[in-house]
């Protein structure tokens, strides 16, 4: 795979960062997540692919086989506030010096500089921040967060992930590592470049939600079928707003201009009622195979089964029979491989991999007896 042989050290944590090592590891990295000791079960729930060691970072013998492993490794991982690895002694200036070839990437909200570099937060404060929250929402209602994919897996998660590619890329010219600083505030601005860059050609003069693109269209929107599901419409160019309208039955001479504004909600509820009189199946029927930018909004447990996704195996269940992404893109030479185990136990994998840095059997067993880490290789599941 394409990042076979890079070794990833991830310092337990949520959402980003897991998501930005499972990237790694579902492209052939080998990430070792090093989580607490005495926690009853992990939080990180993209762990596939990924193995476990336990350490106390609270104890200096602890912070010590930390540090033997990230100053043999390509990558360190850290998602944690601005200072807190510099307290344990592991900072960027500290491993850098003793690995120079090492890829420090930093994963936080607001970054390793700035008035707000120690603030908490979440996907919601970041979007605030980046500006794109402001745009997001329907007419007359308040901005509206979706989900919380925007900043923690758009401008956090993945964004650190090409960070680290970047950097992997770079150091095969220089021989020399460096810090990935991510920030989700910057990333989730980032993936948002177009909104800036286009409203120089008029396409966000309106107020939210009263745009083309922010659903103040009647042509880019939802719209609820006779079962109670729901069709995607994205007929923006008129070749395909001429065959939305021909598949709805419509009559165009009927119809206001497409690109009258004033029109658009009458437009909106002449299709709203369009819509409401076949099943989502049955409009499936009529769209397929015309460009008229009509699909089906699929639920989490239905994209399994949509033809195309099953012909691209664009989804697939893992070992917990969960349905689940697989991985993109898809490499034609050297593609992703999702790993199909089930996640890891916390320090499930600390003896070998302990093991595989250099670590003594009787180290190994000291350090188990100290209670510095933990093993969990009997509670493993078949």
């Amino acid at each position: 795979m394409a990042l076979a042989g890079v070794r990833v050290i991830e310092l337990a944590g949520l959402a980003p960062a897991p998501f930005c090592g499972m990237i790694l590891a579902d492209f052939g990295a080998k990430v070792i997540r090093v989580d607490r000791t005495k926690v009853a079960m992990a939080m990180d729930t993209q762990a596939r692919g990924k193995r476990s060691v336990a350490i106390n970072l609270k104890s200096p013998e602890g912070v010590a086989v930390l540090k033997r492993l990230c100053i043999q490794s390509d990558v360190v991982l850290e998602p944690f506030r601005k200072g807190v690895m510099e307290k344990l002694g592991l900072g960027p200036e500290e491993l850098l010096k003793e690995n120079p070839r090492l890829i420090y990437a930093r994963l936080t909200g607001y970054g390793q500089s700035g008035a707000y570099a120690k603030a908490a937060g979440h996907d919601i404060n970041y979007l605030a921040m980046s500006g794109l929250l402001s745009m997001l929402g329907r007419s007359h209602e308040k901005p509206y967060a979706p989900l919380n994919l925007l900043a923690d897996f758009a401008g956090g998660g993945l964004t650190c992930a090409l960070g680290v590619v970047l950097a992997l890329l770079e150091r095969t010219r220089s021989g020399i590592g460096q810090v990935v600083d991510t920030s989700m505030v910057e990333g989730a601005a980032y993936v948002g470049s177009f909104v800036w860059k286009s409203r120089s050609i008029g396409m966000w003069n309106n107020s939210r939600g009263e745009n083309m693109l922010d659903s103040g269209a009647p042509f880019y929107d939802t719209y609820q079928t006779s079962d109670g599901k729901y069709m995607a419409v994205g007929a923006i160019e008129t070749q395909f707003y001429n065959q939305l309208i021909h598949g709805l039955g419509l009559d165009a001479a009927n119809l206001p201009p497409q690109m009258s504004f004033s029109d658009w909600p009458v437009v909106r509820q002449i299709f709203t009622k369009q819509f409401a009189t076949k099943t989502q199946e049955e409009w499936g029927h009529v769209f397929d195979g015309k460009d008229a930018c009509v699909t089906p909004v699929l639920s989490l447990d239905e994209v399994i089964s949509h033809p195309h996704n099953q012909e691209r195996a664009s989804f697939h269940r893992d070992a917990q029979g969960e349905v689940t992404p697989s991985p993109a893109p898809v490499l034609s030479r050297t593609p992703a491989d999702p790993c199909l185990a089930q996640d890891p136990l916390i320090g499930e994998h600390t003896r070998p991999v302990l093991e595989e840095f250099g670590f003594k059997l009787a180290e190994i067993d000291q350090l188990l007896s100290a209670g510095i880490i933990e093993c969990n290789v009997a509670k493993a599941r078949l």
